[in-house]
């Protein structure tokens, strides 16, 4: 798929995903700064908890229909061994990488500044994979890589200027 072929389903549904993680960032700080006796992960395993209340009835009743013919297709195509490799790796990775965050986020960063941070992960995350795969990078890319790399900078000249002038208000 390229970019020739935009979705205003999928950038829907990127914008709602990329809301819903700012304001569990938002969300998750306040209530680590809220709840003293709680530390970032116990709030990471509290909410993973209702996550998993919540996602698996509504997996349930959306995609049943579609689990079976999906886990065999990836057996098929993988065989059983890898594929429970790749999975079980998957989901390890992904919950050290959301548990780092809540690490991160019980250090005292702000939920702007990590939001931040997520951003240029994705960057750097863009520009590794070009460069270890060798793909091929359309000069739209390159603009949205840009603004990123820019946006970031401009936030990070913005912070160190209002925690100056923060400095000297208080002489």
């Amino acid at each position: 798929m390229k970019e020739v072929s935009f979705s205003w389903g999928g950038f829907n549904t990127a914008m709602i995903s990329n809301l819903g993680m700012v304001l569990r960032n938002i969300y998750s700080k306040k209530s680590l700064n809220d709840y003293k006796h709680i530390d970032g992960i116990n709030l990471f395993g509290l909410i993973s908890i209702s996550s998993l209340l919540y996602c698996v009835p509504a997996a349930l009743y959306a995609e049943r229909s579609m689990w079976a013919g999906a886990w065999q297709t990836a057996v098929a195509n993988l065989g059983a061994g890898p594929f429970y490799q790749l999975l079980a790796l998957s989901g390890l990775f992904y919950h050290l990488y959301n548990q780092a965050s809540y690490m991160v986020l019980d250090q005292g960063i702000s939920p702007v500044t990590f939001s931040v941070g997520n951003t240029m992960k994705r960057v750097a995350v863009v520009v590794s994979s070009v460069m270890f795969f060798r793909n091929p990078v359309s000069a739209l890319n390159w603009v949205g890589s840009s603004i990123a790399i820019a946006g970031t900078y401009l936030y990070s000249v913005a912070t160190d200027k209002a925690k100056e002038e923060a400095k000297k208000n208080k002489a």
